[in-house]
């Protein structure tokens, strides 16, 4: 797991200690905007994490109390990953990158950027309520 030593009282700083990292962004992405909530599903992203980094990346978020996990009511041997309120949290900054990087890159997910672009905070506050929801 990635020990989180503070190196500032920086508020960057500190925001960047637990999401600086681009895996643990697109962990949180697909957890927020693919209902991903395994580690099977996380793999199967197209970013092709490798087993290693999604193990650890999923220990850290858990032990910062990002997210929590649970075994699956189906499977036993099955573990499911959902957000806490500190990750939903999040959401935000999620969202505002999404904005930024279709404004430079061609956009991947045309029906969020409308709903941004139409009402963004309606948008935000839906899928953290969505989130909620699906806390255990």
């Amino acid at each position: 797991m990635k020990t989180i030593t503070k190196r500032s009282g920086c508020p960057v700083s500190f925001s960047l200690d637990f999401l600086g990292d681009k895996w643990t962004l697109l962990i949180l992405r697909d957890m927020v905007l693919s209902d991903k909530n395994s580690y099977g599903d996380f793999l199967a992203s197209n970013e092709r994490i490798a087993t290693n980094i999604l193990a650890d990346r999923l220990n850290t978020l858990e032990q910062y109390g990002f997210i929590i996990k649970r075994v699956s009511p189906e499977k036993k041997n099955k573990f499911l990953f959902s957000l806490t309120e500190k990750g939903i949290e999040l959401v935000p900054i999620l969202m505002e990158l999404t904005i930024w990087g279709s404004k430079y890159n061609p956009p991947g997910n045309e029906k969020l950027l409308k709903a941004l672009a139409d009402d963004k905070v309606g948008t935000i506050l839906k899928l953290q309520q969505k989130l909620r929801n699906a806390i255990p």
